[in-house]
């Protein structure tokens, strides 16, 4: 299939690659490879291509067969989802001993935001808005699958969305372009640390190569449609900063692109990939997404093969397309030798960085792996790293935090679940010494504070929804008797303690792959119980748990705190005693805005203008853009997060009013902690481009910093701007700043803040 674009000057992201000497380094892996490959039949070569699982953990539903066979035939160039040193050396010795040519194997593994010990699910590491510690729990994960024997893990998801209907939101940072890009960056950093071949560091795969987060619907796999403006603007930029930061590989994504499947387009890992932006390193499908595109109508299996080889992937994923099609399609000239030998460079390339080459056993040293995981340092980074990710969304009257005594009562299906805690793709989480909420409290609290303890009610009313929402061993009992039974059962727990701790929202596996939702509310029987709960007249706060954002419109309303934990990782429970008591105050600020309702979706906060705007003190206005039933503002803004104590920004200050091409302004606020606690703010700076050649958004993110203050102090707070922050993609796609008026905000969210103007000549 071949895909005509409009041939268009796209000067966007690509940096001039300039010839250079190769280092002595490149020098010495280039002779190795090209003697290597002299020697490889096109079987070895096409074996290279192949990416097969061991049915450990797997993501879909084929599973590979005949794996030991095919690795002394050397048809196997990699693995995934294999763990353990013993078993991967045993996997290692056969292709090293048995194969012809001893070619070692590539272990992968999906470790998404932590190995064994998890950390915050990546929306909530996104919502710490802390890139070192993003960096650091990247780097334990690193750490400990290395010393459990992988090499490649399938990190980060880089992935722009803005519909939270996508569960896959919970695996990325949201809705923002700026922010992600960081985001992606620090993980590159931690994961791949300075040397690939030292032993604790992986090649990081980012993902999914393009777009996939902005399926039509929110649904999982479905179509993506989008302008090539918005393309380069708003949803490429984290790809291209993740592999600017040195990413080793890149997966391609399920969704189809101007009408072609990411796998199979060559416009997408050719022209852009490869030639626009330089990239060097290896490309590798999703799971069977080969072989999927046989249903997007594009052939059969040798068709889409030779398609997706023509296109520019290197390893096919499960598949086996490559394996078993690619030989008939290179006699039949539908796919060229030249092809194929570059794929298997790039795979043979990764081999040699990691070091393989080498020493095939290096990532299979069974002390470290009895040393290196699950240590009382990483579990600690853990509990920390939680507590930074939790966002206050509510807290009339100051209701929290609490005090450490008395009698709290734990009720909700999420209250004593430890399997659930970790979140979704947490595929090497150890579920049995993972604390539930109710034991991490306890543990955290000791004998200062009575917990007691209720289901309160089922996760859904629905028993088959509740089974699909607890897959992968994430079960929660259900309790058959009639809701109002178990309500009053809980309220009778509940009679006993002075303060209630509501938990609830969905399980883990109600966000994530294939885990898409329409509804958005907390399940309907939990909100049942919320509303008995608070008809107690004892104070009530709402531990929210989940992965995407929800419509909490009548929570807001009625429930006198609320503070969303999303799912924390292994350490979830102490991590909620801590802030809960106020040991540490929350600083999170949410990287996704919640709607009012699933009716305003999509809603972010750097949306473009119409010609026709809602006044900003209207509610409905006939002839302008918004709704009958609900205003167009969401329930909580990108960037929202409460804190115990206050903080006061003074007006922006600007050193100049005018910035030139080769300048620069400052422009800073003074922060005051007015509060009765010390903490962390994040503030926030975003810009608006008055007057543009194209419509421009309303706000763009472009620079924050988290500030601690103790309670009193001040601190100046300054950001740089230049003409580089001022660029965009105009309607040719070039990347310019263009001369006029621009705003610049600054402040605690999107929303809330302060604004100076200055004009760039």
């Amino acid at each position: 299939m071949k895909v005509k674009y409009k041939k268009i000057a796209f000067s966007l992201f690509a940096a001039l690659v300039v010839p250079s000497m190769l280092s002595a380094q490149d020098a010495k892996m280039n002779k190795f490879i090209e003697d290597l490959m002299k020697k490889m039949t096109l079987e070895e070569k096409l074996g290279q291509l192949n990416l097969v699982t061991a049915g450990e953990a797997t993501t879909g539903t084929a599973v590979s067969t005949d794996v030991e066979a095919k690795i002394k035939k050397s048809e196997i160039g990699g693995i995934f989802s294999m763990s353990t040193p013993s078993r991967i050396r045993k996997a290692q010795e056969l292709a090293v001993h048995q194969s012809r040519l001893k070619i070692p194997i590539l272990f992968g593994m999906d470790v998404i935001h932590g190995y064994r010990t998890i950390f915050p699910i990546p929306l909530a590491l996104s919502a710490s808005w802390d890139m070192p510690l993003i960096e650091q729990t990247a780097r334990i994960a690193a750490i400990e699958a290395t010393a459990d024997g992988i090499q490649w893990a399938y990190s980060p998801m880089v992935d722009v969305s803005r519909d939270p209907r996508w569960g896959r939101i919970s695996e990325g940072s949201g809705e923002d372009t700026y922010l992600g890009a960081k985001v992606a960056v620090a993980m590159i950093k931690g994961l791949q640390g300075d040397n690939l071949a030292a032993a604790n560091t992986v090649a990081a795969c980012v993902k999914h190569f393009a777009l996939y987060g902005a399926a039509e619907a929110g649904r999982d796999y479905s179509s993506t449609d989008m302008s090539l403006h918005r393309m380069y603007n708003e949803y490429l930029p984290p790809y291209k900063a993740a592999l600017d930061a040195g990413a080793a590989t890149i997966m391609t994504s399920f969704n189809d692109i101007n009408g072609v499947p990411a796998t199979a387009n060559k416009w997408l890992l050719t022209d852009v990939l490869r030639k626009q932006w330089g990239f060097k390193g290896m490309v590798v499908s999703d799971y069977t997404s080969v072989n999927e595109l046989i249903d997007h109508g594009l052939g059969d299996l040798q068709a889409v093969s030779a398609l997706s080889l023509n296109a520019g992937l290197d390893m096919d994923m499960v598949g086996e397309g490559f394996l078993t099609t690619l030989k008939k399609s290179l006699s039949e000239g539908k796919v060229t030798q030249k092809r194929i030998d570059e794929a298997c460079r790039y795979i043979l390339e990764l081999k040699y960085k990691l070091g393989l080459f080498e020493d095939p056993f290096r990532y299979c040293d069974e002390d470290r792996a009895k040393n290196e995981i699950y240590t009382k340092e990483h579990l600690a980074k853990a509990r920390e790293a939680a507590t930074k990710t939790f966002v206050l969304l509510k807290n009339d009257n100051k209701a929290l935090p609490l005090q450490k005594k008395g009698t709290v009562a734990v009720i909700g299906p999420l209250a004593n679940t430890g399997s659930n805690m970790p979140g979704t793709w947490s595929v090497s989480a150890d579920h049995a010494n993972t604390p539930s909420l109710v034991e991490g409290m306890k543990e955290a609290l000791g004998d200062k504070v009575k917990i007691l303890t209720h289901i309160g009610s089922n996760l859904v009313s629905d028993a088959a929804y509740q089974e699909r929402a607890t897959m992968f061993g994430r079960t929660i009992a259900r309790d058959n008797r009639p809701e109002s039974e178990i309500i009053n059962e809980a309220l009778n727990t509940a009679k006993q303690a002075d303060v209630i701790v509501a938990a609830l929202g969905e399980a883990s596996e109600m966000s994530g792959e294939s885990s898409s939702r329409t509804e958005l509310d907390i399940p309907k029987t939990q909100q049942n119980l919320l509303k008995a709960l608070l008809q107690t007249g004892k104070p009530v706060v709402l531990v929210l748990f989940t992965g995407r954002p929800l419509t909490l419109t009548w929570e807001q309303e009625n429930v006198p705190a609320i503070l969303n934990v999303w799912f924390g990782g292994t350490e979830t429970g102490k991590a909620v005693a801590d802030v809960l008591f106020g040991d540490v105050n929350p600083s999170g600020k949410i990287t996704a805005t919640f709607p009012k309702n699933v009716g305003q979706i999509p809603i972010y906060y750097a949306h473009k203008n119409t010609g026709r705007p809602l006044a900003k003190d209207g509610w409905f206005q006939k002839f302008r853009s918004n709704y009958l039933d609900v205003d167009n503002e969401p329930l909580y803004p990108f960037g929202y997060g409460l804190s115990y104590t206050t903080f006061d920004y003074s007006d922006i200050q600007l050193d100049n009013k005018t910035l030139t091409a080769n300048g620069k302004i400052n422009a800073s606020v003074t922060l005051k902690n007015a509060g009765d606690y010390d903490g962390e703010e994040v503030v926030q700076l975003y810009i608006q481009d008055v007057v543009g050649s194209i419509t421009r958004p309303v706000k763009e993110l472009k620079g924050f910093q988290k500030v601690f203050l103790k309670k009193g102090e001040s601190r100046t707070v300054n950001f740089t701007l230049s003409v580089e922050d001022l660029k965009f993609y105009n309607a040719d796609l070039k990347f310019v700043a263009e001369p006029g008026d621009f705003n610049v905000f600054i402040g605690t969210n999107s929303r809330d803040n302060k604004k100076a103007t200055f004009v760039l000549k």
